[in-house]
């Protein structure tokens, strides 16, 4: 058994170590989004292990089964006649070599591995641990800049009593407006209070928490959790919940009257009195009669509804209540996130202006690449300090070898030649091939969608906002001359033989002359 102050001592020297080791991994730079959100877990992960330690250390000091204690008596026990004083230290002295013995080839300092491994200092290429920040983000989150709430959006356009379903740049567009208003301020409120919403309200709350956690390591998300909580009691009870102000005054309660049988409101007198025959709520009532209920032979006496002003069953008020709680919770994440909203939104429109091609090539891209093992070093050292010192003064465009094209090519195709198209938001094309090719790609469609025109051949090599408008009138006026052309120059034969042109012919048969 060790020793339990020498287990003491070196528990003071690791939360020493790890503190270094944590000033170590927060003083770094780091290059890219991706090494900095490693680096915050990293230190998380020896902020965990400083705390259990630190517990550890108070519980020993604490010394509640008094193995502590007893370990000091022995060490300061008075001299007895006749004993050696060290024969306590030779006694440890050689169980620590019997363990030793037995056990040749034990790691003398594991903490130094464990340190090591944290830090990743290891050397050992055999051994190829699997990134964990890649297994902690979807590709649409991007290593945490954008959020992947396509799950959600299904489950927002599949609520009951919708008043309208939004497209994902719309929905995001409602999520960020939490900052102004309360969360889904245009839903109606049979919409919130069915229990559709409660499990998007459930399922978005889920994911904007594991979110934040992700992205957010080092802040204690548990703690805000809390302080949301609390401050929802307190507004809750105050009626002042934003959006829910009319279910707190009347305590959850509904409009309408209360059948206890079927667990649910009816509007009116009539449509309770009509559905009191119906089998669900026979089936209903029987079983309530089962469990001791007042209710007989499946009809309810006049008394026992429920209305606005008596007292109702605390059912509905959970319900109402739990949805109100996830939808106060929610918004107090998506403050924090509404710059990543933001991101996101930038990130869907631009991949909406991608091909298919680019997109594939994107997604290579950012694929993690599993560097070959190579027995030179050296040599795999150099190759990426070449390919970084790549001269390219002119900031000609880079060829499919990562290398700048050759100069003549790059005049050759005239792509030092900007064409700026309103259209596309101003957005400068390089080249007459690239500007030529952009009149049948999305971002060109998406804003002839948006000012209501067709992308049609008409429209080609047009990129004033004011020279598309203008055309579009004069093909409208072209169209309609061309229809009465086609009216008079028609020419239509009646019974008899007489030949009229088409608008002629319509009109005497409309009086009946033929």
């Amino acid at each position: 058994m060790d020793s339990i102050i020498e287990v003491q001592r070196q528990t003071h020297e690791e939360i020493e170590r790890f503190e270094a080791a944590l000033s170590t991994i927060l003083s770094r730079t780091h290059k890219t989004h991706k090494s900095h959100i490693s680096a915050e877990h990293k230190a998380s992960d020896i902020l965990d292990r400083i705390v259990a330690r630190s517990v550890y250390l108070q519980n020993a000091y604490d010394d509640i089964d008094g193995t502590r204690k007893a370990e000091i008596d022995v060490l300061s026990a008075p001299q007895i006649p006749g004993q050696n004083d060290l024969d306590e230290f030779y006694a440890r002295m050689k169980k620590v070599q019997e363990y030793h013995t037995r056990y040749p080839n034990q790691v003398i300092n594991g903490f130094d591995i464990e340190l090591a491994g944290i830090l990743g200092e290891e050397e050992n290429d055999e051994i190829e641990e699997e990134d964990l920040i890649n297994t902690l983000f979807s590709g649409e989150e991007r290593y945490g800049l954008c959020l992947d709430l396509y799950t959600s959006h299904t489950q927002y356009n599949n609520l009951r009593h919708l008043p309208k379903r939004l497209q994902y740049l719309q929905y995001l567009d409602a999520l960020a407006a939490v900052e102004d208003n309360s969360l889904h301020s245009e839903l109606t409120k049979e919409c919130k209070h069915s229990k559709e919403y409660e499990n998007y309200v459930t399922g978005l709350y889920s994911y904007l928490l594991s979110f934040s956690k992700r992205t957010q390591p080092l802040l204690d998300i548990e703690s805000l959790q809390r302080q949301a909580e609390n401050e929802f009691e307190t507004l809750w009870e105050e009626g002042k919940v934003p959006g829910w102000e009319a279910i707190v005054k009347t305590g959850g309660e509904e409009e309408g009257i209360w059948c206890p049988a079927c667990q649910r409101h009816y509007a009116k007198q009539t449509v309770y009195d009509a559905h009191l025959s119906s089998k669900k709520h026979q089936k209903a009532a029987a079983k309530l009669e089962a469990e001791g209920s007042t209710m007989t032979n499946g009809t309810a006496k006049r008394e026992e509804p429920h209305t606005n002003g008596a007292a109702k069953p605390s059912t509905t008020e959970p319900k109402n209540r739990n949805s109100a709680r996830l939808t106060h919770l929610i918004t107090g994440l998506l403050i924090p996130l509404i710059p990543t909203i933001a991101e996101t939104k930038s990130n869907v429109e631009r991949r909406f202006s991608l091909t298919a091609r680019e997109r594939e090539e994107e997604l290579i891209d950012e694929a993690p690449a599993a560097a070959p093992p190579d027995p030179d070093g050296a040599a795999a050292e150099e190759e990426p300090e070449e390919e970084e010192r790549i001269y390219n003064p002119l900031k000609l465009p880079l060829g499919w070898d990562g290398k700048p094209i050759p100069y003549w090519l790059y005049k050759l195709h005239g792509l030092g030649v900007e064409y700026r198209c309103e259209i596309c938001s101003d957005f400068v094309y390089m080249g007459r091939k690239n500007f030529e090719r952009h009149f049948q790609e999305a971002r060109h469609a998406f804003g002839m969608r948006a000012l209501g025109l067709p992308n049609t051949k008409h429209f080609h090599e047009i990129t004033k906002i004011e020279d598309a408008l203008a055309l579009a009138e004069k093909l409208k006026k072209e169209g309609r001359k061309e229809i009465s052309q086609n009216e008079t120059t028609e020419e239509m034969e009646d019974e008899e033989g007489n030949v009229y042109n088409r608008k002629t012919y319509e009109d005497l048969k409309k009086q009946g002359l033929i």
